[in-house]
C-alpha cells in the first residue's frame, strides 16, 4: 500500500497555522475580552451555551491539557484562579461549571488549551 506524504512546504504551512485563539491573542480577530494579563486571556464565547459563557486561554500555545507538564504548575494554577475570579466578577453566585475538552472524543474543537466558564442557569448532569 502506497502512503501519501504532503510536500515539505505543505507540512510547514500546517504546523505554522495559527488557531483562532492565537489570532484573538494577537488581536487579528476581535473578541469581547473580559480579562487580560501576562499569562492568559478571557473572552466571551461567540456561540454561548449558557447566559454566561467565557473562554479562558493561556497566551502560550498549548494544544490541550495533555500538553501541560510539571513546569506548567504556575500557569495551571493561575488559569484556575482566573476562572474563580471571573465567576465572582460575573456574579455567578448560585454556581457555575468549568469545562476543559481534551481531544476529539472529548469534544475539543480548537487545538489550543481553553477552559469554558458557564453559568447563569442550572446545569444538568450528565453534561453530554
Amino acid at each position: 500500500m502506497r502512503r501519501f506524504a504532503f510536500p515539505k512546504t505543505r507540512r510547514v504551512d500546517l504546523m505554522s497555522a495559527k488557531t483562532i485563539f492565537q489570532r484573538i491573542i494577537d488581536h487579528e480577530i476581535p473578541a469581547e475580552i473580559v480579562h487580560d494579563d501576562d499569562l492568559c486571556l478571557a473572552f466571551r464565547d461567540v456561540n454561548p451555551q449558557a447566559p454566561t459563557h467565557v473562554l479562558v486561554i493561556p497566551k502560550r500555545p498549548l494544544r490541550s491539557l495533555d500538553e501541560l507538564s510539571d513546569a506548567d504548575l504556575e500557569l495551571a494554577g493561575h488559569l484556575l484562579l482566573v476562572l474563580r475570579k471571573l465567576a465572582r466578577d460575573l456574579k455567578l453566585d448560585s454556581g457555575y461549571r468549568v469545562v476543559a475538552n481534551c481531544g476529539p472524543d472529548g469534544g475539543q474543537s480548537v487545538d489550543h488549551l481553553h477552559f469554558h466558564l458557564l453559568g447563569g442557569r442550572a446545569m444538568g448532569w450528565p453534561p453530554g
